[in-house]
């Protein structure tokens, strides 16, 4: 027999770990093999492990789900990643395919949707939740292999590290320490972003990161 595929899953919340875990290592030719409560820390087991999937939420600390399947993706480029998220957002979507996922998964269909997603991903096929439309994904993805312009992001990957931070409450200082670049660097992405987003402060930052989801409230 085949053995069975290495699954990390990465979540802050334990219940929803388990949980998961549960449905997963209750199918023969999946096993969870490595958890994570942070997208950093995940990428730090994919690093060191031998895993075939990795499981992302998107809302975590230190680094979103988002975040580490870009991160893996460049590392490990053979690794399958699926994120999984409370968010029915198409934009979400795009921004999962665009960090390299193939997949994204309701938590809230979890238990019918996941298992039959895992083995999309293992087989290095696309799976779009259902309710979408599946030419949504064929579309996207026949745009990217003929080199025609995708959806702009909103923001940059360094402009997001940031908000995120921002919004967790460090200042300029800690967030400069935390990615290796000057206070002054800080606050002038800090102010690109009330530029570019057209907001005031850093409390509608926090909020701005809390309906994106690189926060939860």
């Amino acid at each position: 027999m085949t053995a069975p595929a290495r699954i990390l899953l990465a979540d802050d919340h334990a219940l929803v770990r388990h949980g998961v875990k549960l449905i997963l290592d209750n199918e023969p030719d999946l096993t969870v093999v490595a958890e994570a409560d942070d997208g950093a820390e995940a990428v730090a087991q994919a690093r060191s492990m031998d895993i075939d999937l990795a499981v992302l939420d998107i809302a975590m600390p230190r680094q979103t789900g988002l975040q580490a399947a870009r991160e893996l993706s460049r590392l490990r480029p053979e690794l399958h990643i699926l994120i999984l998220t409370m968010y029915d957002n198409e934009q979400y979507f795009f921004e999962a395919l665009r960090a390299g996922a193939s997949g994204y998964v309701l938590k809230s269909v979890a238990d019918r949707d996941l298992v039959a997603a895992c083995r999309a991903a293992i087989r290095d096929e696309p799976f779009i939740y259902p309710g979408a439309e599946t030419t949504l994904i064929r579309k996207y993805l026949d745009r990217a292999r003929q080199g025609d312009a995708l959806p702009a992001r909103p923001i940059t990957e360094r402009e997001e590290e940031i908000l995120k931070l921002v919004a967790e409450g460090h200042t300029s200082k800690e967030i400069g320490d935390i990615l290796f670049i000057s206070a002054k660097t800080v606050e002038r992405h800090r102010a690109n972003l009330l530029q570019k987003l057209g907001l005031r402060d850093r409390l509608e930052l926090t909020r701005y990161a809390i309906r994106v989801g690189l926060i939860e409230p």
